[in-house]
């Protein structure tokens, strides 16, 4: 299966706040997306954690 589940965690609080798939095969590298964190309580990047 070529989609696989990976966790997002904010870069400031270190929190691990969502979860979501990507498909291995297109983006191969850690992906990052700017979303909201409740922690922060403002919009900042979340990278892929292993």
């Amino acid at each position: 299966m070529p989609r696989e589940l990976v966790t997002l965690a904010c870069t400031e609080c270190k929190r691990r706040n969502y979860t979501t798939t990507k498909n291995k095969r297109l983006t191969p590298d850690r992906m990052e997306i700017k979303k909201y964190c409740r922690a922060e309580k403002k919009h900042t990047v979340h990278k892929e954690t292993r």
